[in-house]
């Protein structure tokens, strides 16, 4: 998957995990913050990266186009021509629901669409389908909200998502991404639960040349308030904390991660200051009810929607706005280290019918 990055042969080593106990308390006043275990020879690791060929706008149209062809076999008999009735509302309305933005997104679409064909006394269907997409954009733009780091340092992100939804890599790009606006990285490899996903991380460390504490086993609590500590020793600006994933329905599960997000507050009493939820597109509305549930837990702040290249549910980003809207920080549509950006409402839109 990750080819276009020269490997490492020798694996990184890892510290002992200090114990939960330890976690929940913060540091005796006076005492140094544990040392980051660093990705060995990191500067030699990492390599340049190609520039992509395609603009991000070219990308994204690529990235839905599974999406856009859906809606399109669909909606080119809807805009092709005839009268604006009842009959067209209807077969609007079922291609709508097909591509996943769900009953109550869908209503409120039809609804917009209703009142500005009638604003504008549009008879033809072709007249259709600026007004289908500009009440589109209109429900979706408040999503559109990029994340600014503020003057928090280091700037706490944590990271929740299920297993598979592209979550450890989708860290190692927020990484790249940050890195590129100048700012010192370290990420906190929380997934203790599989040790893939610890390993993973450590490798997207060494790839960007990013600070990364690891252990081979351990409590996630541990391993957050020492990267926490760690950050504030060394004077990073972002640290990203991973962790292990989880179906939302894994209630003791859920517990864990509740007790993550309250030992970094100990650690820092103002953090985290970004809870991000990773979501596959091709969830369709089950992606709506992980926003749900791991809002209800852990009080999200932004989403990341991946895998947009790999569904014909991108519709779903509708379904959220209606029912969580929870901003979308950033979507990706790749698997190179640049195919994940901040969501742009119009440029989504235009990409889905254009």
């Amino acid at each position: 998957m990750f080819s276009f990055f020269k490997q490492k042969p020798a694996k990184p080593e890892a510290v002992a995990a200090p114990d939960a106990q330890r976690a929940e308390q913060p540091d005796a006043p006076g005492q140094p913050a544990a040392e980051p275990v660093v990705s060995q020879d990191v500067a030699t690791v990492a390599q340049p990266q190609d520039k992509p060929k395609l603009s991000w706008a070219e990308r994204l149209k690529a990235g839905l186009a599974k999406t856009r062809d859906a809606l399109g076999k669909n909606l080119a008999g809807l805009f092709g021509g005839g009268q604006i009735d009842e009959a067209l509302y209807e077969e609007l309305e079922t291609v709508l629901i097909t591509a996943d933005m769900g009953m109550d997104a869908t209503t409120h679409l039809l609804k917009a669409v209703r009142d500005r064909v009638s604003l504008r006394g549009l008879k033809d269907a072709t007249q259709l389908k600026s007004a289908l997409k500009e009440s589109l954009v209109e429900l979706i733009a408040p999503l559109e909200a990029p994340l600014e780091l503020g003057g928090a340092r280091p700037f706490i992100l944590m990271v929740a998502g299920v297993n598979g939804a592209g979550k450890t890599t989708s860290i190692g790009k927020l990484a790249k991404y940050f890195q590129s606006q100048g700012k010192s990285v370290l990420l906190a490899a929380g997934d203790t639960f599989r040790a893939a996903a610890r390993e993973q991380l450590v490798v997207w460390g060494e790839r960007n040349g990013v600070q990364v504490i690891a252990q081979e086993s351990g409590d996630a609590a541990a391993v957050a308030f020492d990267a926490v500590n760690a950050a504030k020793a060394r004077g990073v600006d972002v640290i990203i904390v991973d962790t292990a994933g989880r179906l939302p329905t894994q209630l003791h599960l859920m517990e864990e991660i509740k007790k993550v997000k309250r030992v970094v507050q100990k650690a820092d009493a103002d953090g985290p200051h970004e809870v991000l939820l990773v979501l596959d597109a091709n969830n369709g509305q089950n992606a709506l009810n992980q926003v749900k549930a791991f809002d209800d837990a852990l009080g999200l702040t932004g989403l990341v929607l991946t895998k947009l290249d790999g569904t014909a549910k991108g519709g779903v980003i509708a379904a959220i706005a209606k029912q969580r809207p929870v901003p979308v920080r950033f979507v990706g549509v790749g698997e190179g280290i640049d195919d994940l950006r901040p969501f742009r409402a119009q440029d989504y839109v235009e990409a889905l019918f254009e």
